[in-house]
């Protein structure tokens, strides 16, 4: 059995619930950002990498 910090660089997503609105903002293993009222909305943007990604401080 390996341990995680044998394992290689993992991916971490987060999704953080902005206090006062029903909004989720979530951020990408790849640096992209996405607010979204419906939880499994931000999944499928989440999981759906790379489509619909730009990480910040991209051009285009």
């Amino acid at each position: 059995m390996t341990s995680p910090s044998s394992a290689g660089p993992r991916e971490i997503y987060r999704i953080d619930w902005l206090p006062g609105t029903d909004v989720l903002h979530g951020t990408c293993h790849c640096g992209a950002e996405n607010s979204a009222q419906d939880p499994v909305e931000m999944w499928e943007w989440m999981l759906g990498h790379p489509e619909g990604h730009q990480p910040r401080g991209s051009d285009s």
